[in-house]
């Protein structure tokens, strides 16, 4: 073996302050006369500072952490004269710097820190979907239990006052319906028939009934903490985003607003706006929900 490969192996000894005495100053010796040598050792303090700032993207489950704990007291017992946490980012870091080595040509590296950079950003959004799904997928399923008379009994209503002062303490949220005005039952598009409470992710949410003249409509309420809205085909109306689906033959439309997740499930097919309208239709403001309607 010469001395650059005896150089080499002790690299990472010495950048963890392991070398001592004369083994020590002959490394030394060797970098002072070894431009080759030299720059592999800084090659691999670069990548440790890499290293020392990389941060995790998610913590580690306690489960994880729990057997990571029992085997490293594990390898302690084993090997008391190595510690492993000094085996650990030796290890890493020699993994690592073997593969740099081999992707040396940045024709190599420049496409896959791109492919890289779009897993770490594709992945989250594709989370954010999944969980909006769920949240839908619950709206289908309490409406159908309001069609098939499967609801747990709430509060039967046609007053959104009574409404929302029944929904006071029974969610973690501050859920108001629209105050109505005085409008004649038969002006009205919809008609409010009451309120119940489901759960979703293991939580109080507010679902609220309504009917048409031929259909029933149901609005599932819950915080956007819990519940995500994304996907769909989105439709912009002043500040709102909505989202359209079609799940088992029901229509859902979500959307967002002051910290809350609404999704409303129907069979009635029509404009983005229209949905406002099961709160907003006997409120001063539901003219603008009506302008432009076909």
């Amino acid at each position: 073996m010469n001395s650059c490969d005896e150089c080499a192996i002790k690299t990472l000894r010495y950048l963890d302050n392991d070398l001592e005495g004369q083994e020590r100053e002959d490394f030394l010796s060797h970098l002072a006369a070894c431009v080759n040598c030299r720059a592999h050792v800084e090659a691999e303090k670069e990548l440790a500072a890499t290293l020392h700032r990389v941060r995790p993207l998610y913590s580690a489950p306690v489960g994880l952490r729990d057997r990571l704990a029992m085997a490293m007291e594990n390898q302690a017992s084993s090997r008391a004269q190595d510690s492993i946490y000094q085996q650990g980012p030796r290890i890493l870091r020699a993994r690592l710097s073997s593969g740099l080595q081999s992707l040396r040509n940045w024709r190599v590296l420049a496409p896959a820190a791109v492919a890289i950079g779009l897993c770490l950003a594709v992945v989250p959004n594709i989370e954010r979907r999944v969980q909006a799904a769920s949240y839908v997928e619950t709206a289908v399923a309490r409406h159908r239990s309001y069609i098939n008379g499967d609801l747990r009994k709430g509060v039967e209503s046609s007053s959104p006052e009574q409404v929302t002062a029944w929904f006071a303490g029974k969610v973690p949220f501050d859920f108001r319906l629209p105050a109505a005005e005085p409008v004649h039952e038969k002006d009205l598009v919809c008609r409010l028939t009451g309120a119940t409470l489901v759960h979703y992710k293991g939580g109080p949410a507010a679902l609220v009934t309504y009917a048409t003249q031929n259909d029933k409509i149901s609005l599932l309420v819950d915080s956007s903490k819990s519940a995500v809205i994304a996907g769909g085909d989105e439709i912009r109306f002043g500040k709102l985003t909505f989202h359209y689906y079609n799940d088992s033959g029901f229509r859902v439309i979500t959307w967002s607003n002051h910290g809350l997740s609404y999704a409303l499930v129907s069979s009635v097919s029509g404009p983005a706006r229209g949905s406002c309208l099961v709160c907003h239709q006997n409120m001063a403001d539901s003219s603008n929900f009506f302008k432009g309607q076909q």
